[in-house]
């Protein structure tokens, strides 16, 4: 049934979408143009190859303990940290997407929601080395060895919080913090994208940065993502199927965007 709905929205989206020709925002055809569609090659993307490459070939396991989604239900289970990668990390191409999106952008305070290994964690840090990136994971071991790869390949830019994300944005400042990018990619459910959103909202300002991973996940996540889209604080979206990118500029009209990467 996912896959059913993936393929069929992945039809409409290719129907749908544009590249820069069809975008008459300059603010989306800059983004689009200078950082979408850079294809030159980056000294920092052999960096986050090797880090890639240090979780490939580690063959040790973890136990995976899912309780920072905020489900009462605490599940256990053991995985070799190689297989994390592959199936939970951010991919290679993606990574270095958000790589220049964080270098385009040049945020001071970043969150994510989700470290899993900090594959995504890597490329926020190197895009903006003076940034401070809070990474909040719900897993221990998983946090654990994502730290390890932090120390090791120098990325001290990088606060790691082990903790329920529910909990931890319900105690945070929020209505005195300003993260100027954040990356959801820590639970795919409507009902959990919704709550982080809304516990979100007093951060917001004019440049703040959203960007929400698989909003096709499920038809479920995809009413949260076009709720999201209709809420009257957010004026500008861009999905580009894999993410949904969300802006707040109060100069701009409400616009959204479909953008082939």
């Amino acid at each position: 049934m996912a896959l059913l709905f993936s393929i069929k929205s992945y039809c409409r989206f290719l129907w749908k979408s544009k590249n820069e020709h069809g975008v008459h925002s300059p603010f989306v055809f800059d983004l689009v143009t200078k950082c979408f569609y850079d294809r030159d090659a980056k000294p920092e993307y052999e960096i986050l190859r090797n880090y890639r490459l240090e979780l490939l070939q580690n063959k040790n396991s973890i136990d995976i303990t899912d309780f920072g989604t905020g489900s009462k239900v605490f599940k256990s289970n053991s995985r070799p940290i190689s297989k994390i990668a592959q199936t939970a990390g951010i991919s290679e191409f993606r990574a270095e997407l958000l790589f220049r999106i964080t270098r385009y952008f040049q945020p001071n305070s970043v969150l994510e929601i989700g470290t899993s290994l900090g594959l995504a964690t890597a490329a926020l840090s190197l895009g903006n080395p003076k940034a401070k990136i809070t990474t909040l994971e719900g897993c221990p071991e998983t946090a654990r060895i994502a730290k390890h790869q932090f120390h090791k390949f120098q990325l001290h830019n990088i606060q790691s919080e082990v903790a329920e994300f529910n909990t931890f944005l319900q105690n945070d400042q929020l209505s005195i913090t300003n993260y100027q990018l954040i990356y959801f990619d820590g639970n795919h459910a409507k009902e959990a994208t919704l709550r982080y959103f809304e516990l979100l909202l007093p951060s917001v300002a004019n440049e703040s940065v959203w960007i929400f991973d698989d909003i096709y996940w499920s038809p479920h996540m995809n009413e949260a993502w076009e709720l999201i889209k209709a809420h009257p604080k957010v004026k500008v979206t861009i999905d580009t199927f894999q993410w949904g990118m969300v802006f707040f500029r109060n100069e701009q009209e409400k616009e959204h965007f479909t953008i082939r990467i």
